[in-house]
């Protein structure tokens, strides 16, 4: 048989090694599985934010129903060695080759930004939007004067340009004025948009994540002391940290292979903040007080959750100001809160998704001058625990 013959251009032909090419190739499928039955388990991912599977127990009926053979495949994906730098190659291949911009229901934008999807707002997502205003509309309606309703946009709808071009999102802005409308029958309520968009330039948002910045709270939190008549905090009177390479759960869910990594700045206050046991309606156990920013989380994946160290029931802090406060809360305000600390004396933060119980009794119990109201669009528009807000007290000294 004739020798076959690669051309290159401007040099001698070559002889083609197919044989030689494929042994390379078994050679490196081989170290590789030799690697992976050796190196190390891995049991989470923190890029991906999620648990990884492990090396499934053998069963003859597993294996006759197919449940072991699903439990293997999983176990050698999630094992693969290099993993991390697999899913990064299979990123860029998706987005450089075939111009994939949505992985994981985010949108990968221009610039890095990362959005969550959302083009359409289904039905049921609807009647619980409904539900929601209809809860925080008649709570407010028994404080009046004393609820204030600060509704985070999206950062789509500020930052419109850096969508996919012609990304078909949800009308956002309309469904913010009816729902500023609603609730502004009976609270006093704080629209950003124009604010935040007279302000685009700065850091606002994170790209790799679904939340404001510290910053953008800071500039929400500046439009709430102006309503109130209250001396916003002083940012120059303190010295700020900055956390760097925080990759959010935008990063984790579509693993964009080019992401540049947010930053956290934050003022290390040290104002205390004791977290309670809920044991009852209006009842509470102390289970530990600390720092109202708890550092430690900074050097794990979810950064974010070192304020307010996460998203507890029910928590107080001691402010350097007069009065009282109660917020009631998605994520949003966690980064929010501690700019509170110096305009109230004590801060009450309450989070329905950890809380099982109305809000009238522990107003009453704790004494809260004030009620704050702080979601992001997204969450308040689909979360079925904002109506416990409007939960009757089951209290008989309430009830007579």
């Amino acid at each position: 048989m004739s020798n076959q013959y690669v051309y290159r251009k401007g040099g001698r032909p070559k002889p083609s090694r197919p044989g030689a090419v494929l042994l390379l190739f078994v050679i490196i499928l081989a170290g590789l599985a030799v690697y992976g039955i050796f190196a190390p388990k891995r049991e989470t991912s923190d890029l991906e934010n999620r648990r990884l599977a492990q090396m499934p127990a053998f069963s003859a009926e597993g294996l006759l129903d197919g449940s072991w053979a699903e439990d293997f495949a999983s176990y050698l994906q999630d094992q693969m060695p290099f993993r991390d730098g697999w899913i990064n190659a299979e990123s860029a291949v998706n987005n450089l080759l075939f111009g994939k911009v949505e992985e994981s229901n985010i949108l990968l934008g221009k610039d890095g930004w990362m959005f969550t999807r959302l083009f359409t707002v289904s039905s049921s997502t609807q009647d619980q939007l409904q539900r929601n205003l209809n809860a925080v509309t008649e709570f407010a309606s028994r404080y009046p004067g004393r609820v204030t309703f600060l509704l985070a946009p999206s950062a789509s709808v500020i930052y419109p340009e850096m969508l996919p071009l012609g990304a078909p999102m949800v009308d956002e802005n309309a469904m913010l004025d009816e729902i500023f409308a609603t609730v502004g029958s009976a609270a006093e309520v704080i629209d950003l948009r124009q604010t935040f968009t007279d302000a685009k330039d700065q850091y606002l948002y994170f790209k790799t994540d679904h939340h404001w910045t510290p910053q953008g709270a800071y500039l929400a939190y500046e439009q709430f002391c102006q309503r109130k008549g209250l001396t916003p905090f002083d940012c120059s009177a303190h010295e700020s940290v900055t956390i760097p390479d925080f990759y959010g759960t935008h990063y984790s869910a579509a693993r964009r292979w080019n992401v540049q990594p947010d930053s956290i700045t934050y003022y290390p206050l040290d104002n205390p903040m004791t977290v309670y046991q809920i044991d009852s309606e209006a009842q509470y156990t102390p289970l530990y007080t600390e720092p109202m920013i708890n550092t430690e989380k900074f050097a794990t994946r979810d950064k974010y959750a070192a304020f307010l160290d996460g998203n507890n029931g029910y928590s107080v802090i001691e402010g350097n100001g007069e009065g009282s406060i109660l917020v009631v809360k998605d994520s949003y305000a966690n980064s929010f809160v501690p700019y509170l600390t110096e305009n109230y004396a004590k801060i009450g933060v309450v989070d329905l998704r950890n809380f099982n119980y109305g809000l009238d009794s522990t107003i009453e119990a704790e004494g809260y001058d004030q009620i704050l109201v702080l979601y992001n669009f997204q969450t308040f528009i689909a979360d079925n625990r904002v109506v416990y807000i409007n939960r009757p007290t089951t209290l008989e000294t309430q009830a007579e």
